[in-house]
């Protein structure tokens, strides 16, 4: 049975706060009112996707579920305040901002670690997390009146609750998890395991090979042979094959080793790449060169000078081993979903592929992101050429003679220009210019890929590109902050699904106190009248009258509504 309670109702518990006759004293009762829980309560607790979240129970049988605002609400607090599952329901229990901010009242307030579990399975099981966080944002953005129109990309990189192995670490660790759930589940066929094989890998997973006395080189192959037996021992075996424990063995193998085609050899491969296995617990988990296992999170933010804070827009989240060039395009597809798609997108040069370059043009968008190669200081390119862009031929070179022909092959997606001898001898820039001779004549090849990463390169050398490029180290601070104060460094969960939505929920949350942050510094504190000013201007039937106003100017329109809150109503107030 589905349990909601609308938020936008106001309960008796509420009531005695504005009324100073409940548990907490008259200072308690404002402060709770003007800080992050009468933020959370006023406009963020009713954008909580109930609708989805019922979805996974019946309707009318069983017994009632938790109010499922407040539970959407306390799994979304959980993840950014960076909670344990026990912490989480110590603070449900006990903590009165949390009663406030999740319209409980204390004596209704119960919970355990199952059910914690259970409502982040949900979560994760059906994506909840990014519909949070799309709503939260979409109504911050809303309610501040941010522009949009500039924003940065950056990714980060994000440890998983995951230890960090080896490769011979890796092999053994992933043959003793093996072994445990044949003995548990299989035990004949455990025990017609050799007696060797059984005791190597029965210490605990800190002691594996303490005796050891070779050298690495020789431990990583006898692991690798103790693998290869293990899954040809086992392989036709479907009751065994079918556990995850094997699949996770025979991934490792194929990963790390060269097995032989009548499998009886293997050799350890001396490189494995990046998109491998880096523990069993996380297979999801891969690898990057430069940071190590995990994943990492692909963010967007506004960083519009005019806005008085800035907010993440987008996030996404995949494996260590992905590069950022293939970012781009989920990215803005992320963006313009929810109707924040920018007019200038800034981004380091590891996502300034020409490819992503033309595709968010075609969107719309400039992708601001630096060439990493550059010509030889002095030299003459192609943007110095007068191109027509529409037909890709030349019409002038730099000294502004006419070549004799300039011609474009569709097929071959090439440039042909062939300059006159006697204008390119005489020339003053010819020890600069990229014209060669070709067969006796004065020739220039280009592809239209070429020209846009010239004319890319003139640009980004001006004052003008340097100045506006110069906002996107901002987001830097971001994601440091979002280490320091979210624990977003390293979580406290694994698996793709886990840890999509602790990422989600962390960049919500990182957004509501921002925006807690900004309107504090406008002198906006009355939340709760601010979000029924929103709401009234939302209505359908009065959206055509009002005009779209900013937070200070919505006080001023009504005052019947907003002086209510503003006079003193409880007891002993000043």
């Amino acid at each position: 049975m589905i349990h909601i309670r609308d938020p936008l109702q106001k309960s008796l518990f509420q009531e005695e706060i504005e009324q100073g006759t409940s548990v907490l004293s008259p200072p308690a009762a404002r402060r709770v009112r003007k800080d992050w829980p009468g933020l959370f309560r006023t406009m963020i607790l009713c954008l909580m996707p109930v609708g989805k979240l019922a979805k996974n129970f019946d309707p009318t049988f069983g017994c009632p579920t938790k109010e499922l605002y407040a539970m959407a609400g306390a799994v979304f607090l959980k993840g950014f305040f960076n909670l344990t599952i026990d912490e989480t329901v110590e603070q449900y229990l006990y903590n009165m901002q949390w009663h406030y901010a999740l319209n409980l009242l204390p004596w209704e307030a119960g919970l355990g670690h199952a059910t914690v579990e259970r409502y982040e399975k949900l979560f994760a099981e059906n994506d909840i997390a990014a519909e949070v966080f799309h709503k939260v944002t979409s109504k911050l953005i809303e309610v501040l009146e941010l522009d949009v129109s500039r924003q940065r990309l950056d990714s980060t990189h994000v440890f998983s609750d995951m230890a960090t192995f080896g490769r011979s670490k890796l092999m053994a660790v992933t043959i003793k998890r093996f072994l445990t759930q044949l003995k548990r589940h299989h035990r004949a066929l455990y025990d017609a395991l050799s007696e060797e094989l059984r005791s190597r890998y029965a210490p605990s997973q800190a002691k594996l090979f303490a005796d050891f006395s070779g050298g690495r080189q020789q431990l990583r192959q006898e692991v690798a042979e103790d693998l290869l037996s293990l899954v040809n021992q086992f392989g036709d075996d479907e009751a065994v094959t079918n556990r995850p424990s094997f699949q996770a063995m025979r991934r490792v193998l194929d990963e790390q080793c060269t097995v032989t085609e009548d499998k009886t050899a293997v050799e350890v491969k001396t490189n494995t790449g990046s998109d491998v296995m880096q523990n069993p617990s996380d297979p999801d988990a891969t690898y990057d060169g430069h940071k190590g296992p995990g994943y990492q999170a692909q963010i967007a933010e506004t960083c519009a000078a005019e806005n008085d804070v800035q907010l993440i827009t987008a996030v996404d989240s995949e494996p260590a081993h992905k590069s950022d060039q293939d970012a781009v395009e989920p990215m803005l597809d992320q963006l313009a979903a929810g109707d924040r798609l920018p007019e200038t997108l800034h981004a380091d040069g590891g996502y300034g592929r020409d490819e992503n370059v033309v595709e968010a043009e075609r969107r719309g968008v400039d992708l601001q992101s630096p060439v990493t190669d550059s010509p030889q200081q002095g030299s003459l390119t192609v943007d110095d050429f007068a191109i027509d862009e529409a037909a890709e031929t030349v019409e002038r070179c730099p000294n502004g003679c006419v070549p004799e022909s300039s011609e474009h092959d569709v097929e071959k997606g090439r440039t042909r220009t062939v300059m006159s001898e006697s204008d390119c001898s005489s020339c003053a820039f010819a020890s600069q210019c990229p014209v060669q001779r070709v067969g006796g004549r004065r020739v220039l090849d280009h592809t239209p890929r070429q020209r846009r990463l010239a004319a890319r390169r003139a640009e980004q050398a001006t004052e003008v590109f340097q100045e506006h490029y110069r906002s996107r180290a901002g987001i830097e601070s971001t994601n440091g902050g979002l280490k320091r104060r979210t624990g977003m460094g390293r979580l406290r969960t694994r698996g793709s699904p886990r840890v999509r939505m602790s990422i989600l929920l962390r960049c919500g949350g990182w957004n509501v106190f921002r925006a807690l942050a900004a309107l504090k510094k406008r002198g906006i504190r009355d939340f709760e009248a601010l979000a029924a000013a929103f709401r009234r201007l939302s209505h359908p039937f009065r959206l055509r009258q009002a005009p779209r106003l900013a937070p200070a100017a919505l006080l001023a329109t009504s005052p019947p509504i907003f002086t209510r809150f503003r006079q003193p109503r409880l007891s002993g107030a000043a």
